[in-house]
């Protein structure tokens, strides 16, 4: 069955508190703004950032279950527990809602760790998380004002403040999130 976008509202809203729910809004409202800016897909964006914490507030337990019970990355599960959602949203928006279109179950699937080769769609998810209104962080204004003019040079500072928050908490850091940063430093001619 295929939901229409009024539909995917509802349920999304309600897999998350209010708050989450408040941060998704904003998500979507920036990624029109960065696909308008950019040369995106504005509908495509919209749906990608509906669906980006659709698995988010899960158990868990629910969500590694997801993932070895259907053969999604493995690799994920040797990393924060925070990297699942986007790989469990991305198989559950095609499996229970019917999102066929593989770009935006992408943008989804990546927008917390980024990958090598990132589509604008991609790109343009993975920074409005960042980016969106209700985010306060350090360097989130600077990112912002980058964004502005400059898709990748925003999406590296944001991995370069994700990175630099890992580091000084001393965790682990998703291999694919340093790959995908020093991807687009070659994209831009910075290697």
């Amino acid at each position: 069955m295929v939901y229409s976008r009024e539909e995917l509202l509802d349920i999304v809203a309600a897999q998350m508190p209010a708050k989450r729910w408040e941060h998704v809004k904003g998500v979507m409202e920036t990624s029109v703004i960065l696909a308008t800016r950019f040369g995106g897909d504005p509908v495509k964006a919209d749906l990608a950032a509906l669906l980006h914490d659709l698995a988010k507030f899960w158990p868990i337990e629910k969500q590694e279950a997801i993932m070895i019970d259907n053969g999604l990355n493995p690799e994920l599960l040797e990393y924060d527990k925070q990297l699942l959602h986007a790989e469990v949203g991305a198989f559950i928006a095609k499996r229970d809602y019917g999102v066929a279109d593989e770009e935006v179950l992408d943008a989804v699937r990546y927008h917390t760790s980024g990958r090598v080769g990132m589509t604008k769609l991609d790109k343009i998810v993975c920074l409005a998380d960042y980016i969106e209104p209700g985010r306060s962080f350090p360097g989130v204004d600077t990112i912002r004002e980058l964004a502005e003019h400059h898709l990748e040079e925003a999406l590296i500072a944001g991995f370069d403040s994700t990175i630099t928050f890992l580091l000084e908490k001393r965790k682990q850091i998703f291999p694919t999130t340093v790959l995908s940063r020093n991807d687009l430093i070659r994209q831009l001619g910075r290697t």
